[in-house]
């Protein structure tokens, strides 16, 4: 057949509104969606926060030995000679 002989085109139906509006999220897709923002969000506080803590605790130990005049190093060998002692004594 020739595609002369065919029939007039039907009109295509176009999607209302209500169609194209996306359907509700279930609970558990929600509760899945904030689990997932909750954790991208202490993942980040985390990368953040940690570094800070070991650098706060770092200074604050600086700080104490300069405090008390000394230096981890003349602690350390203090605590040696006080273990040479103790192994004497026993």
């Amino acid at each position: 057949m020739s595609e002369l002989h065919e029939g007039p085109l039907l009109p295509v139906e176009q999607p209302t509104l209500a169609a194209a509006r996306p359907k509700p999220l279930t609970r558990r897709e929600e509760r899945r969606r904030r689990r997932t923002r909750r954790r991208r969000g202490e993942e980040i506080l985390a990368w953040v926060l940690v570094p800070l803590i070991c650098l706060g605790i770092y200074w604050g130990i600086n700080a104490g030995f300069e405090f008390m005049g000394t230096s981890p190093g003349q602690v350390w060998d203090q605590l040696m000679q006080v273990k040479a002692m103790m192994e004497k004594r026993a």
